[in-house]
């Protein structure tokens, strides 16, 4: 089996969430990941859907792109398509924390602390895979300041995924990434290299998983 006619959705880049008309809660992800993770499932053959969060990044030729801005606007937008991909890819650096309300206009500078009261996001990978159906493959990723292979095999069994990959904040803004796969049963290293190269690897590895399921 390959991704040859397969449906992959993919989350990528960051989320904002608004305090106020004009400022926001954000992160330093490009979408670079995700675009490469797009390019190299397109180069398989694979009909590829990104759902992603802002970024001045071009997309790959050939991959559809839906525009969203915010953890909620991404949610819905991917739960609506995730049950006709074969695999789902969790690529995005999605907000954790949105404020509990926006306020309407531009919050004023003034001699007083600000307090912000903050809700959590749903989390969107998890959401997903709760919906599985049976052949379905969902992939996550971690990033993480510390621990982050421990933090990974949490994320599998927690959020019922087939495969996440850790990775730390130097990847954010950068064309390169260390990485580590983690999947159940076993873990594995990989050398820091262009995010082209491990998503090419990646997407390797999603196939052998399905290729395992059909076996």
């Amino acid at each position: 089996m390959s991704l040859h006619g397969r449906a992959v959705l993919i989350t990528s880049g960051p989320t904002r969430e608004y305090l106020d008309p004009v400022r926001f809660l954000t992160n330093a992800s490009s979408g670079a990941m995700g675009f490469a993770l797009a390019a190299a499932a397109r180069a398989a053959g694979a009909t590829v859907t990104v759902v992603s969060g802002p970024t001045n990044l071009a997309p790959p030729l050939g991959v559809r792109v839906v525009p969203v801005v915010t953890a909620l606007e991404m949610r819905r937008e991917t739960l609506r398509r995730s049950g006709a991909a074969m695999v789902v890819i969790g690529a995005a650096a999605v907000s954790d924390w949105r404020v509990a309300k926006a306020a309407a206009h531009k919050i004023k500078r003034s001699a007083s602390s600000l307090r912000l009261t903050l809700i959590p996001n749903p989390d969107i990978i998890k959401d997903a895979a709760a919906r599985r159906r049976p052949g379905q493959i969902f992939v996550g990723f971690a990033l993480e300041t510390r621990r982050a292979t421990e933090h990974a095999r949490g994320k599998l069994a927690r959020k019922g995924l087939d495969l996440v990959v850790a990775n730390g904040p130097e990847s954010l803004a950068s064309g390169r990434i260390a990485a580590t796969l983690v999947a159940k049963g076993w873990t594995r290293r990989l050398p820091p290299g262009p995010k082209a190269r491990v998503a090419k690897i990646v997407v390797a590895e999603i196939t052998r998983l399905m290729n395992e399921r059909r076996a």
